[in-house]
């Protein structure tokens, strides 16, 4: 028997394709995104519930003086658009991260519970525990993030076959849905440790005070960082685990800082603005198709289009309704729920 062995740089042989098939084109798709994003940051300071005029929103950061609208710009839409940014990120990357590391096209922080996870510990710590400030309740988002991912990967793993993708699948369904019965219950129980969070259970960038974005910054911050340090090493682990030892990956080194990685994102993320879902299985997905299979580049596409996803929901929540406003969880639900239903049936198909 002959062992096959690859040199270090076939492995990078092995992660090419997608619609940008060159280093040159997928840099140039990727200033195309960064201009989007920094569109959808102009329309989200732009645009709101209440039309204000373009150039009183020049006034808020040119020539400030106090009024209304100018005020209304600064302390309302410029903290959601920041917030915007950092979770769009968060739930980007964990996104892609999981589905990388578990090789599960349908990998998601909401479909496999660990929003779910995140939001019963936070839930817990607001209504039981009477915690009130972020920097109280972040810690438990943390650690309701990494109980939700054994227990997903524990139930997911049981029986012959192992962690198969629509085993881990199932488990987080059902096992999210436990866990955000287990929340409605301590909500409907102690309603008024929760009026001041009323929309957070669906997830919403509004109300939200610029120093939320930056307690959880560091978390995101660090997040990221993980996810692209091990960014190389998931290219290799998506070849095989043998295929990766031969390489000389540390697999269990990999998964574990990926796991940490995927905890302060999504923990971070759920603490802000609640569980919001589908921008971690949508944005990877629309990343892989522009650049293939590479993650370093899809970590790069996700960091830049999550965002512009978030952004632009969160926009389109504030105009559809006028007066009125849909929360930005809610967007993306109706968005990714279609999604969601043709990756299932296009994998449907095409298996085996």
């Amino acid at each position: 028997m002959v062992a096959l062995r690859l040199r270090p740089g076939q492995a990078e042989q092995a992660v090419t394709g997608g619609v940008a098939a060159t280093n040159a084109g997928r840099s140039a798709w990727l200033a195309v995104c960064v201009a989007l994003l920094a569109a959808a940051c102009v329309l989200s300071i732009v645009i709101g519930t209440k039309n204000i005029a373009p150039a009183t929103v020049w006034d808020a950061f040119a020539h400030f003086t106090n009024t209304d609208d100018q005020a209304l710009v600064r302390e309302l839409r410029v903290p959601r658009t920041a917030l915007g940014l950092l979770v769009g990120a968060a739930l980007g990357i964990s996104g892609a991260v999981l589905q990388a590391v578990t090789r599960n096209p349908l990998a998601d922080t909401q479909i496999l519970g660990i929003n779910a996870g995140a939001g019963l510990f936070v839930v817990f710590a607001i209504g039981v525990l009477g915690l009130t400030g972020i920097w109280s309740y972040v810690w438990f988002a943390f650690l309701g993030s990494a109980v939700a991912m054994v227990l997903v990967y524990a139930l997911g793993s049981a029986g012959r076959r192992g962690a198969t993708p629509v085993q881990l699948t199932l488990a987080g369904v059902a096992l999210g849905a436990v866990m955000e019965g287990v929340s409605a219950g301590i909500r409907l129980l102690k309603p008024r440790a929760f009026d001041y969070l009323r929309f957070w259970d669906v997830g919403t960038l509004a109300g939200r005070p610029l120093s939320i974005a930056g307690a959880v910054a560091p978390f995101v911050v660090a997040g990221l960082v993980l996810a692209l340090a091990v960014a190389r090493s998931l290219n290799a682990i998506a070849l095989g685990d043998d295929l990766a030892r031969s390489l000389g990956t540390n697999i269990g080194r990999a998964r574990a800082l990926s796991m940490v990685s995927v905890t302060l994102l999504a923990g971070a993320a759920t603490a802000a603005v609640g569980p919001i879902g589908f921008v971690g299985l949508m944005v990877p997905h629309a990343a892989r198709w522009i650049v293939g299979p590479d993650q370093r580049w899809i970590f790069a596409y996700t960091v830049v289009c999550a965002p512009i996803l978030m952004l632009a929901a969160d926009v389109v929540g504030r105009v559809v309704i006028r007066p009125a406003e849909l929360q930005v969880g809610i967007v993306t639900a109706f968005v990714g729920a279609p999604v969601l239903i043709w990756l299932i049936r296009r994998r449907t198909v095409s298996g085996p």
